[in-house]
């Protein structure tokens, strides 16, 4: 009866009969939960470890894929201004054109 007493003003026993606020099955389920939210949060820090490392990894890819474009786009300005000045210069068609008589000649073109 003074269990029961106790119980109704939310006094309680535990196990080895000390006196506690809550009901030893609310605190077992704490105790659970707790340990629960422990690993959970260890989990989410090595995710985020991963994560982090991820990000890093594709962000230095992105850097290299760009330097990457820079270089061609570079290459690529230079090989367009060459052919346009090809294209351009009267002497450009004609200088490396050569008859074959001048092959069989044996001689070098300039």
């Amino acid at each position: 009866m003074a269990k029961d007493v106790l119980g109704e003003a939310g006094l309680h026993f535990d196990e080895l009969n000390k006196l506690r606020v809550l009901d030893p099955e609310v605190m077992q389920q704490t105790t659970e939960l707790k340990e629960e939210c422990k690993d959970f949060v260890s989990k989410i820090g090595q995710f985020q470890k991963i994560v982090g490392g991820l990000i890093e990894l594709v962000d230095q890819l992105a850097k290299e894929a760009e330097n990457e474009k820079m270089k061609v786009g570079h290459w690529l300005s230079e090989l367009a201004q060459i052919y346009s000045k090809t294209t351009r210069s009267p002497t450009a068609a004609t200088s490396g054109s050569h008859s074959r008589e001048e092959d069989a000649a044996g001689e070098v073109p300039c």
